[in-house]
Order: structure tokens, then sequence, then C-alpha cells
């Protein structure tokens, strides 16, 4: 009795800790976005890079549109707890404004259908903020500006989950 509690105990532990990562899931994925702004690629913010010299250097930028967006995907399915987004240091601060954070398994709509975790407010300059999404499950993460004509700049983007389910 006390041997099947510890090896029922050692299952569970070891199923949860194989499939729990600290790790940032957005480095494993593929990123494509609405439309490019010059060189300024949708894989630029799953770099690894948060902060660059020079003018967004190492961010990603839609051209200027009506519903701009970009997803990344991660190649399998995750509980997402959290999202970190990471904004350009040298102003133009209003383009990581109001982007809906959505996550989800659908490509309805370039995935811009799934449910939302979060809308960013102002993310200040060179800063780094969170959004829990409390284990949303999906294999897709958008961000998307609806209804308005904008850039879309995301300097990085950090996703955090547990997944293979």
């Amino acid at each position: 009795r006390w041997r099947d509690s510890l090896i029922c105990s050692y299952f569970w532990v070891s199923i949860n800790d194989t499939h729990q990562s600290d790790d940032n899931l957005a480095l494993k994925g593929t990123a494509v976005q609405s439309s490019t702004y010059y060189g300024w690629r949708a894989a630029n913010a799953i770099d690894g890079i948060r902060y660059a010299p020079g003018p967004a250097s190492s961010c990603s930028i839609t051209g200027y549109q009506l519903n701009p967006w970009w997803r990344l995907d991660l190649l399998d399915y995750y509980n997402i707890y959290k999202v970190t987004i990471t904004n350009r240091g040298d102003g133009w601060l209003e383009q990581t404004t109001g982007v809906e954070i959505r996550i989800g398994n659908s490509l309805v709509n370039n995935g811009n259908n799934n449910p939302r975790c979060a809308v960013t407010s102002l993310v200040p300059a060179r800063s780094t903020v969170s959004f829990s999404c409390g284990g949303m499950e999906g294999r897709y993460v958008n961000m998307y500006i609806p209804n308005i004509q904008a850039y879309l700049t995301l300097c990085e983007v950090e996703v955090y989950g547990i997944g293979n389910f």
C-alpha cells in the first residue's frame, strides 16, 4: 500500500515536472504579420532580444494599415499563463497601445477571432509588461489592433505556459 502510494506520487510529479516550463515558448515558434514595414520582420519579436541599440533595431513593425496583426505559431498546443510584451525605446508608444492579445487554435480571420486574453494600455518606452492569461489553451498567440489604421510594433513577445496535453 505504501509502495503504491509512492509510485502514484512519483508518477504525478514526473508528469507535472516534464510539462511545466519556465522557458519562453515563443523562442521555439514561428511568427508572421499582416505586412512588414521595411526590414522589421515578424521574427524580430521572438529573437530573444528585448532591448537593442538603435531605433527599433530588433523589433517587428507592420505597415500602416487597417487592423494590423502579428501571429506566433507555437507549433504545439499549450495552456498559456503569461504573455509579455516589450516596447521600443525610441518613442512611438502608441504603436503598442490598444493591442488585443488573442490565444487559441483557430486561423479564422488570421487567428484574430480567437479568445482575448488582454488589451494593452500605454506601454512605456523600453518597458516590458506582462499579462496573465490564466491557462488559456492555444497554439496561436495573436497581437491585433482592431478597427483602426495603425502601425503595430513589438520589440519582444514572450509566452509562458504548460504544454503537450
